[in-house]
């Protein structure tokens, strides 16, 4: 039987709306959509490369929980309610994902709170102990 678990943020969004930061079954985790917000604090910043910043520090959470880490990320999905917001956030999103490559697609979408700019989902699959 393959091993399922959630792991949980402390977002009030994961209660209020009812899903987990993440879900890990068995090699493979799955990122919830993340946003910028600092979740101890559930404050976001106005600057969308601050939130970049926030998104990958939140993500990075998510997959220690999972015992995993960027380098373990094969998908990325941005999503942005701005196009022109995307570019600026290249350098941010390079630091985390520059070395490992992984397929990513970038949509340009309504985000559920109009303070958010960009929200990242990802998906990982955790090395396998030869």
């Amino acid at each position: 039987m393959t091993e399922r678990r959630s792991l949980l943020s402390g977002s009030t969004f994961e209660e209020q709306i009812g899903y987990a930061r993440a879900v890990v079954d068995g090699d493979w985790v799955h990122v919830s959509g993340t946003t910028g917000f600092d979740y101890s604090t559930m404050t976001v910043s106005d600057d969308v490369v601050a939130q970049a910043e926030q998104v990958l520090r939140n993500i990075d959470t998510a997959l220690a929980q999972a015992e995993c880490t960027f380098a373990d990320v094969v998908r990325v999905r941005y999503l942005l309610p701005d196009r022109a917001d995307f570019e600026p956030c290249w350098p941010v999103l390079r630091r985390a994902f520059g070395e490992v490559r992984p397929a990513a697609t970038m949509l340009v979408c309504g985000l559920a709170d109009p303070r958010m700019k960009i929200e990242i989902e990802v998906y990982a699959r955790r090395a396998v102990a030869a």
